[in-house]
């Protein structure tokens, strides 16, 4: 590697590319390339790039009031609490917590799970389920409580280890078995674990609704999240749902736990509520879970940046524009001609799987797909599929665990066009081909 100065990112990195501009569905590099944004950045993007109204208000809002400490009442804030409960939340949800993003809403999430119980007299439930093949965030409680190896290995001396069942992954089931004949057997190991540490120390259970990157857009089986709220409802536990990805549209409904027929107890979500033009997240609630917090005069605590005015006034501009623009219904829409068109990629001798919901589509790429053997880690198939994008100038994003490799993600902007989908289809099989190519596996 040249031995040059590092002045970002921290260590240096090949997907270290300058980007200078964007507009629509696509980013621009100094050296005047456009390059299609097949992933909406880290699936975060959805109304677009470039467009002048979320801007324009964080502006406004920064003109007349910089910043407050996150409990004051601002017109920003309050406008934006409205929006969200107006149009946006489930029915029920009417507390809010505001933060800077996913991490910090799901750490939010986990320790007002701990709160909640500790309020009603139950000190001894603290513990969080997770589960293998996931991901909620990069502070050192939320990769806890993640299935991310590759992000959790540096950290294991210092990180606790928390309990963790196995994910509804029914391509490699853990369990051995198969849907729907194993009658969802992987939620029913989530009791099992609730039994075998006591339900009286669990606090929580917390599942993505569709895992994200690190399974690359697995859905559950029908049945799982029923069965799940269900588990918990038995037990005293409350159900987090990570929606940092899946919230506000994506999949092609508001929220991917409400098209599974059982509502959590606390939502975590970030990403799509600014479509990327300000940093943050929300935690969300019913007045169930806020009540025993008020009684004993306690209550989530804020970060510095929470609920930030500008950053609010850029998310209330995001929300207006996707309901405005009806751009939830435009997701499931191409998010269908997306998944229409990647089945041609089934056929590929290198693709496992093709899945996912609305606009948050994975393919799984594997040595031999009669198998499901893996590539092995040093082939770097998923950096090479990227690398090979990056060269037809399209984005893909890179998922997995470091465990689980391989995944291919897209997430395009929910203005995505016809013909952006065929071009980022297109180059992604050649990707493919690319990729396993210099394995050794085309010739």
């Amino acid at each position: 590697m040249p031995d040059t100065p590092v002045i970002w990112p921290f260590t240096r990195s090949s997907l270290a590319i300058e980007f200078v501009g964007a507009e629509g569905c696509h980013l621009h590099t100094r050296d005047g390339r456009r390059v299609l944004d097949a992933a909406g950045g880290a699936m975060v993007v959805n109304i677009g790039h470039g467009r002048r109204e979320p801007a324009e208000a964080m502006a406004r809002a920064s003109t007349a009031l910089s910043y407050v400490i996150p409990p004051f009442v601002t017109p920003q804030r309050m406008q934006l609490a409205e929006r969200l409960q107006r149009d946006w939340l489930p029915p029920g949800f009417t507390r809010m917590h505001l933060s800077s993003g996913g991490s910090e809403a799901v750490e939010t999430a986990i320790k007002l799970a701990r709160q909640y119980h500790v309020a009603r007299g139950e000190e001894g439930r603290w513990k969080v389920i997770g589960r293998d093949l996931s991901y909620h965030g990069a502070t050192v409680a939320t990769l806890e409580i993640g299935g991310h190896a590759a992000r959790r290995a540096p950290l294991l001396a210092m990180a606790r280890a928390t309990p963790k069942a196995p994910p509804h992954y029914c391509l490699r089931c853990p369990l051995g078995k198969s849907w729907p004949t194993c009658d969802v057997a992987c939620a029913d190991e989530v009791e099992a674990i609730i039994l075998h540490e006591g339900p009286e120390t669990v606090a929580a259970v917390i599942a993505e609704p569709v895992v994200g990157s690190s399974g690359g857009a697995i859905e559950p089986p029908p049945g799982y999240w029923r069965k799940l709220r269900a588990i918990c409802d038995r037990h005293g536990v409350l159900l987090i749902a990570d929606e940092v990805v899946t919230g506000f549209g994506r999949t092609g409904v508001r929220f991917a736990s409400e098209a599974e027929g059982a509502l959590p107890d606390i939502i975590a979500t970030a990403k799509g509520m600014s479509g990327g033009y300000a940093p943050i997240g929300g935690t969300f609630a019913p007045d169930r879970i806020a009540e025993p917090l008020e009684r004993i005069g306690d209550a989530p605590m804020f970060y510095t940046f929470s609920a930030h005015p500008a950053a609010c006034a850029a998310a209330d501009t995001v929300l207006d524009i996707l309901d405005r623009e009806n751009l939830m219904a435009r997701a499931r829409e191409m998010g269908d001609r997306l998944g229409t068109r990647l089945q041609k990629l089934k056929q590929h001798p290198n693709v496992a799987e093709v899945r996912g919901r609305g606009l948050l589509r994975a393919i799984e790429i594997v040595r031999d797909r009669e198998t499901l053997e893996r590539f092995a880690p040093e082939a770097n198939v998923t950096m090479k599929v990227l690398q090979a994008g990056f060269a037809e100038n399209v984005y893909f994003y890179p998922g997995g665990t470091g465990a689980h490799r391989d995944v291919i993600v897209l997430a395009p902007p929910f203005i995505v066009s016809d013909a952006e989908i065929e071009t980022m289809c297109a180059v992604l099989e050649r990707a493919i081909d690319t990729a396993v190519r210099t394995d050794g596996q085309i010739t």
